[in-house]
């Protein structure tokens, strides 16, 4: 695992980071204590693409009262990105352009938030190698090992 370098970045959290978050889990905690994103006096971004897919998590797996309040509590925790932020849109086509002509094809969720850290400029904290090919020169990216 890799830990954060200096004082206050500005992050975008992938959907994999959030839902340990919500989990409370071993990887979650190890997030919290090497990020701080939870009292980083820069707020964590997140995209909206993101928020979808943890609600749809939470709807197909009946996430109980206690883990839909830890996931409200995150979504306001941290600044929601929206995709019709200026830039977005046209990112997201350069992006899948280039994953496609060298072969790189990621999932369309995986897109949008690559996009939102690319136009952002923040550093997209996650556990998916599916970034891999786009850092450093379109994404910056911290890779955390998802194995304890």
């Amino acid at each position: 695992m890799t830990a954060a370098t200096s004082a206050s970045p500005l992050y975008l959290l992938d959907t994999n980071i959030l839902l340990h978050y919500v989990r409370r889990d071993t990887l979650g905690q190890w997030v919290e204590v090497n990020y701080s994103l939870l009292t980083t006096p820069t707020v964590p971004l997140i995209s909206i693409v993101s928020e979808g897919e943890l609600r749809s998590l939470g709807l197909q797996r009946a996430w109980g009262a206690t883990r839909m309040q830890q996931l409200e509590f995150l979504l306001t925790s941290f600044s929601r990105v929206s995709l019709d932020e200026p830039g977005i849109v046209e990112a997201y086509a350069a992006l899948d352009a280039y994953c496609e002509s060298t072969g790189n094809a990621i999932g369309k969720n995986d897109l949008w938030i690559a996009a939102t850290a690319n136009v952002t400029g923040a550093t997209l904290l996650t556990t998916d190698r599916d970034f891999d090919h786009l850092h450093p020169n379109y994404v910056v990216r911290d890779w955390i090992d998802p194995r304890p």
